[in-house]
């Protein structure tokens, strides 16, 4: 069912609104967390074990967020993370309080479970709206972030030492505490999203899994949204601490995870147009090509301007790659697959995911981010190659039709 058009700027700015304020809460948990795990962990290898867990966090979250939208419609599902996202930053709090790794690990699965379901944000915008419009959709709810990547940073800044009342308050339990009541307000905005009911067609669920799959786009679609997170979030995950490990203070850390998520949401004003221009696969191209060029960037040096210009670079790539596939995923599904085939892509996405996280923490502790960052070379090049035989094949059969 199409929605009016009021309807559909309506979800936009909620859905906007929402991504901002739910993208706040990642950012604390990106900015804080491998150096809170750094002091609490009983081994320097497991400083970003939290970020990792949050990762997993996703992917076991995915799918079951998945079916809830399918059975019961996208509005269960997003005030379910809501719960999750609230819960997150009261346990993080908590583990300040207590000094508990074990605490800290907790909450960062919820908050990952919480990112799983802001994650649907972006194809809920195109729930109701005409095939042709629903890249720019997609992207303008994705420039939410923007603002996250402007109010997460600053929250830490500014609360980070801030004392609770009645408490002996440990830096960043505040932090936490904001984090939680950012989330609660984004389910606030959410819960004015008007969107279409599940259809008996879509509680059915279309064709079998293995024909989607076995789509020409469905494989490069994957593949470069999966390494356009997982490169990203191997290199920001050990950004803050490599830059902890050369001196540079916390706030030079938190200024640079700022921009750093500016850039991964600021192009989205725009890169709904270039799609529709260029198309998806040549945009997603143009993603992997800047992620390399972020981790060469940051072979050079290790002063602070080093480490902000990568992070920059890095999110504008992740901007590219990452809306280009999710563009990819539209055409790949009829309207009553898209809430299975979404979860499987994101699913996929977030698994492969997780595992850069976890290696990223133990290579940096035990090589050094130069190693860091040349082993994130690897997935780009793979995918690059995937890429080039999709554009291939599609311009050999262009040619012979």
């Amino acid at each position: 069912m199409q929605l009016s058009e009021a309807q559909q700027t309506n979800n936009i700015w909620r859905l906007a609104i929402a991504q901002a304020l739910a993208g706040a809460n990642s950012v604390v948990i990106f900015a804080t967390s491998a150096v809170i795990g750094h002091q609490l962990a009983p081994d320097p290898a497991l400083a970003t074990l939290p970020i990792s867990l949050f990762v997993v966090g996703m992917a076991l979250c995915i799918l079951p967020s998945g079916l809830i939208a399918q059975r019961y419609g996208r509005l269960i599902a997003f005030q379910a993370g809501t719960a999750l996202g609230v819960l997150s930053g009261v346990s993080a709090m908590a583990a300040m309080i207590y000094s508990s790794f074990t605490l800290l690990c907790l909450s960062t699965i919820f908050g990952g479970a919480y990112a799983a379901v802001v994650l649907s944000f972006r194809f809920a915008a195109t729930d109701g709206v005409a095939p042709d419009r629903q890249p720019r959709a997609l992207s303008m709810v994705m420039a939410g972030g923007i603002a996250a990547g402007v109010v997460g940073p600053q929250l830490i800044t500014h609360t980070m030492n801030l004392s609770l009342p009645g408490l002996d308050t440990p830096p960043f339990a505040a932090s936490f505490l904001i984090q939680a009541l950012t989330a609660a307000l984004a389910g606030a905005v959410l819960s004015g999203v008007k969107l279409p009911r599940p259809s008996v067609e879509e509680l059915a669920g279309g064709r079998a899994l293995g024909d989607i799959i076995r789509q020409p786009l469905f494989l490069p679609a994957v593949v470069c949204g999966a390494v356009s997170y997982l490169v990203m979030n191997f290199l920001m995950t050990a950004a803050p601490l490599a830059m902890h490990f050369h001196g540079h203070s916390q706030a030079d850390a938190n200024l640079g995870i700022q921009w750093h998520v500016i850039a991964m949401y600021g192009p989205s004003f725009f890169t709904g147009h270039l799609i529709a221009r260029f198309g998806a696969i040549r945009i997603s191209a143009l993603g992997l090509i800047l992620t390399a060029i972020a981790a060469g960037i940051s072979l050079h040096g290790v002063d602070v301007l080093h480490f902000w210009s990568m992070l920059i670079v890095l999110g504008i790539g992740w901007n590219f790659g990452f809306l280009g596939a999710s563009a990819l995923i539209l055409q790949c599904h009829r309207s009553e697959e898209k809430n299975r085939v979404q979860s499987l892509n994101d699913f996929i996405v977030f698994s492969l995911m997780a595992i850069g996280s976890f290696a990223s923490g133990g290579i940096l502790s035990y090589w050094g981010w130069d190693i860091v960052l040349w082993v994130s070379f690897v997935p780009v090049i793979v995918a690059s190659v995937i890429m080039l035989l999709v554009q291939f094949n599609r311009s050999a059969v262009a040619a012979n039709s």
